[in-house]
C-alpha cells in the first residue's frame, strides 16, 4: 500500500465521529465489509445498524473495509479501516449485500485478498465468511460456492444465537463449526447440502434494538444527516417489490424511542434523516414530524407515498429545509399500475401535486419503472401526459419549478409475485428511454435513467443459480464486455435467467429459501396481475 493510500484512510478517519476502535486481545476479530465505496456503504443505514450492532458485544471487535475501484484497479487487497490489517488477519469476514451488483465487488476482495475464493477450498486458517443483505435474503444462490454461510432475514435476530459459536468455534475444527452454525434458524450452509428451506429471521420489536447512524462523516452523500429508522418493512405489497418481501411484516419504532434518538443526533446534525420504505405510513407520523421540528430539528424523508400526501408532513419537511420531495408513481398509466399493484390513481397523483405546488421545494423528483408486465407503448406515452400535466400543475403556482424523473428498468426479484416473469430485453427498454427523453427533455424536464445493459445483468443474478458463480469467478475486470466475454466463454444461456418465463410449477434456484410467504399467494398474485384491465384512457 502506498503511502498516500495510508494518507487517504488516516484522513477518512479524522473526519468521523462515533467510530469504535477495540483491543483484540481476546476477542474475536470481524470485519464487516461493504462491497463497494466508502461513500456508498457509509450512505448505507443497514451497514451503520450491523456495525453498531457487532461493536455492542464486549468479546467482539468490528472493523470497516470496502471495495475501492482504485486500489481493485491495481490488484491492491482491501484492509480494514480502523487498524488498516489485512483480511486475512480476523477469524470471520461479514459482507454486507445490498445489491446485485456488488456480487461482482465481493469477488474482487475475496480474490485479491489471499483468501481461497470457492468455500470447499479453505481450512482452519482461514477466516469464515459471511454475507447477508436484502438480496441475500431473496436468493442467495449465484453467491453460495464463495461464501461459508448466509444470514437469512434480519442481523438483529440472528446474530445473539450465532456470535457465541463464532467465538468459542473460530481456530477449531471448520467442519464443526459450519455444522453448529447450520443448525441455527436462519442460517444457510450450502456446504451441508441441507435440503430442509431455511426460514427467513425477524424481530418482533424494532424498539429492543437501534437503527440509527453510528458513524457521521461529510464523506459520503448524506454526510449532512443523523438517520434514523422510523418503521422496517411495507405493506402495500407492490408486485415488483423485494423490500416489501424480505422484510415483512412492517413495523414501527415508538415515538418516544424515536424523540429520545433524535435528541442524540441533534448533537452531531441538524438535519434528521427519516428512513424506512414507507416512512409515511408510521402510525403518528405527524405528531412525529411536529415533535421533531419543534426539537430545532431540519428533515428530510428518503420517499413520501403519493397516497395520503398528508399535507401537515409536508409543511414539516418544507419548514425544515428539505429542498427536493421525491414520490413514486413508478407507472404512467391507471391500467399499469393495477398490474403492479401501486395503489394509485391519476387523480391521486395529481391532488399530490397540488400539495407539492403549495410548498417552494426546489426540486420534484419522481420514480418510474419502464418495461413493466404488459407495458406497451400506450403505457410510456401515458407517462409522457402525466408528467407533463404534473409540470402544468406545479406551474400554476411556482415560477420554473424543476423536474427529475428516475428511471429504472424492471428486474424480476425472487420472492415476489414477478419473480417468474421475464425482464423486457434491452432493445426494447432503450427504445421505450428514447420515446420518453425525445418527449420529455425539450420541455425542460430532467431524465436519469440506470442502464439497460446493467440492469440485465441485475436480472441474471437476482434470478440465477450457482452456475452465474462461474461467470463471477472469471471476470478479472469488472465491465459489460467482461462480463459478455464470460457468459460466452463458459457457455451461459443469459436469455433463461433474464428473458425467458418460466412456469410457477418449477422448481426455483431459491427454493431452499423460506421467506415466508406462501408460494399459492405469490402464484394467485401473479394471476391477478396478468388479468386483462382497460386500457389507459387516450
Amino acid at each position: 500500500m502506498s503511502l498516500s493510500d495510508i494518507k487517504k484512510i488516516k484522513r477518512q478517519l479524522s473526519r468521523e465521529q462515533g467510530a469504535i476502535s477495540k483491543d483484540w486481545g481476546g476477542r474475536l476479530p470481524l470485519a464487516l465489509i461493504y462491497p463497494n465505496t466508502y461513500y456508498v456503504g457509509m450512505s448505507n443505514l443497514g451497514f451503520h445498524t450491523i456495525y453498531s450492532l457487532l461493536n455492542g458485544y464486549d468479546h467482539v471487535v468490528c472493523e470497516r473495509a470496502f471495495w475501492e475501484k482504485d486500489k481493485a484497479a491495481r490488484g491492491l487487497p482491501a484492509i480494514s479501516l480502523e487498524s488498516r490489517r489485512p483480511l486475512t488477519d480476523y477469524a470471520v469476514l461479514a459482507f454486507s449485500i445490498s445489491y446485485e451488483l456488488d456480487y461482482f465487488h465481493a469477488v474482487q476482495i475475496l480474490k485479491s485478498s489471499g483468501i481461497p475464493l470457492y468455500a470447499a477450498d479453505r481450512n482452519e486458517n482461514h477466516p469464515l465468511v459471511i454475507a447477508g443483505g436484502p438480496c441475500v435474503i431473496a436468493n442467495p444462490q449465484p453467491l453460495s460456492p464463495f461464501f461459508d454461510c448466509f444470514g437469512i432475514g434480519e442481523a438483529e435476530a440472528i446474530l445473539p444465537a450465532m456470535l457465541p459459536i463464532l467465538y468459542e468455534g473460530a481456530g477449531g475444527k471448520r467442519a464443526d463449526l459450519l455444522q453448529a452454525l447450520g443448525s441455527l434458524p436462519g442460517i444457510y450452509v450450502p456446504l451441508l447440502n441441507n435440503k430442509t428451506p431455511v426460514t427467513r429471521q425477524w424481530v418482533r420489536s424494532l424498539d429492543d434494538y437501534t437503527a440509527a447512524s453510528a458513524i457521521l462523516t461529510p464523506d459520503t452523500e448524506l454526510g449532512n444527516l443523523y438517520l434514523m429508522e422510523v418503521e422496517r418493512g411495507c405493506n402495500h405489497g407492490c408486485r415488483f417489490c423485494l423490500t416489501s418481501q424480505a422484510f415483512r411484516p412492517m413495523r414501527s419504532h415508538s415515538l418516544d424511542k424515536l424523540m429520545s434518538q433524535a435528541e442524540t443526533g441533534l448533537k452531531y446534525r441538524k438535519r434528521l434523516g427519516l428512513v424506512g420504505a414507507a416512512v409515511q405510513d408510521y402510525p403518528r407520523i405527524e405528531e412525529l414530524v411536529s415533535g421533531l421540528r419543534q426539537m430545532g430539528a431540519e428533515l428530510a424523508i428518503s420517499s413520501l407515498r403519493i397516497k395520503p400526501l398528508s399535507n401537515k408532513v409536508l409543511s414539516e419537511v418544507a419548514q425544515g429545509q428539505a429542498h427536493t420531495i421525491t414520490l413514486a408513481p413508478e407507472a404512467g398509466s391507471q391500467r399499469l399500475r393495477e398490474v403492479i399493484k401501486k395503489d394509485i390513481t391519476e387523480d391521486d397523483i395529481f391532488r399530490a401535486m397540488d400539495n407539492v405546488a403549495e410548498h417552494n421545494f426546489r426540486e420534484l423528483k419522481l420514480y418510474f419503472m419502464i418495461g413493466l408486465p404488459t407495458e406497451t407503448e400506450a403505457d410510456i406515452e401515458a407517462t409522457n401526459k402525466l408528467v407533463l400535466n404534473c409540470k402544468s400543475i406545479l406551474e400554476r403556482r411556482q415560477r420554473s419549478p424543476r423536474i427529475s424523473l428516475n428511471i429504472a428498468p424492471f428486474v424480476p426479484k425472487a420472492t415476489t409475485p414477478f419473480q417468474w416473469l421475464p425482464m423486457q430485453s434491452t432493445a426494447v427498454i432503450n427504445q421505450r428511454l428514447s420515446l420518453l427523453r425525445k418527449s420529455l427533455s425539450p420541455k425542460g424536464i430532467n431524465i436519469k435513467w440506470e442502464s439497460p445493459a446493467w440492469s440485465e445483468i441485475q436480472a441474471a443474478l437476482a434470478r440465477g443459480d450457482e452456475t452465474l458463480a462461474r461467470i463471477l469467478a472469471n471476470i478479472e475486470e469488472v465491465s459489460l464486455s467482461g462480463w459478455h466475454q464470460a457468459v460466452q466463454d463458459w457457455h451461459v444461456d443469459m436469455d433463461f435467467y433474464a428473458h425467458q418465463r418460466w412456469k410457477t410449477g418449477e422448481k426455483l434456484p431459491w427454493s431452499i429459501i423460506d421467506c415466508g410467504l406462501d408460494p399459492a399467494h405469490l402464484k394467485r398474485e401473479l394471476e391477478r396481475a396478468l388479468r386483462e384491465t382497460p386500457e389507459p384512457a387516450p
